[in-house]
């Protein structure tokens, strides 16, 4: 499986599979980020899915890849350390402000800082087109955050601080998927360094929260830990696969084709947390998609 992996880098094959694992992986973000902001504590929500997906990829890790080079252990607890921080400003902004308001800003603010930091550490160059599709994406997502901010009547003492919190969540969304990016290619195999992956970073939450379940007792932890199983399959299929893209073509694009994810939130938020969409919001989540469209072609 690594071997075909890694003959596809830098293919067409490579990249239409690229652009297969982006899409994917911005369905599955949706649903990931409504599993945290669901009927449970956004705190012990992760901290469930989190266990899960170190406990389920633990013996993956330990006997099926192969162990990681000496040198790939300072990246993987360079991972432990970026993803932490993403975490807890996530769960905090999450903690302060309704989903659909929080969750377009954190992808929102994130794509074109993403595409920045791809030309600086990659060396990967933007068509004019892709940089008015990566405008559109994201504009469109901080237009819908906007749209919502001025319609949400719940939890509005909080939102002010729900959005700053949003924002620098945005900019460590742009940072970890560029570590991450750099650090699968750092792997001779890429399998290797997802399974460490999810092993290093399920270690934070659980420890964060470990007071908080002995509270709950079993009644409380039962359903939360239902979920944290469907939330590792959820994140192994989205987090797995927006590595693999990157690692397969431009970090820039999948990047960017992830943030799509903002569209199926809505989706979510409508279909599943009654949170309702009106005209002004099908519209934007259109400039959403559009942009993604122009990402993707605008290059060719």
């Amino acid at each position: 499986m690594s071997d075909w992996l890694i003959s596809l880098e830098g293919t067409q094959g490579g990249h239409d599979l690229a652009l297969a694992l982006a899409l994917m992986a911005a369905v599955l973000h949706a649903l990931f980020g409504a599993l945290q902001k669901g009927r449970h504590d956004p705190w012990l929500s992760r901290a469930a899915i989190d266990a899960s997906y170190g406990l389920i990829a633990l013996p993956f890790a330990l006997f099926v890849v192969p162990w990681p080079e000496a040198r790939m252990w300072p990246i993987l607890a360079g991972v432990f350390v970026i993803h932490a921080l993403y975490k807890l400003l996530q769960a905090a902004a999450y903690d302060r402000g309704a989903y659909t308001v929080v969750y377009p800003v954190v992808r929102g603010t994130g794509p074109l800082v993403t595409v920045v930091l791809a030309g600086v550490v990659f060396g990967e160059h933007f068509a004019p087109g892709q940089w008015l599709g990566v405008a559109c994406l994201s504009g469109g997502i901080l237009a819908l955050a906007g749209w919502n901010l001025a319609h949400v009547q719940a939890g509005r003492d909080t939102l002010l601080p729900a959005l700053g919190l949003a924002a620098l969540t945005g900019l460590l969304v742009a940072a970890y998927t560029t570590y991450d990016a750099w650090g699968i290619r750092q792997s001779p195999d890429p399998f290797t360094f997802l399974a460490w992956f999810f092993v290093i970073d399920s270690v934070l939450m659980p420890a964060l929260t470990f007071r908080r379940w002995r509270a709950l007792g079993v009644q409380g932890i039962l359903p939360l830990l239902r979920r944290g199983v469907f939330g590792a399959l959820v994140a192994f299929a989205s987090f797995g696969g927006i590595m693999l893209a990157t690692r397969l073509d431009k970090v820039g694009e999948a990047a960017v084709l992830r943030e799509t994810s903002t569209v199926f939130a809505a989706l979510i938020g409508w279909l599943v947390l009654g949170e309702r969409s009106g005209r002004v919001q099908v519209g934007l989540m259109a400039v959403i998609a559009a942009g993604a469209v122009l990402v993707e072609w605008g290059g060719r």
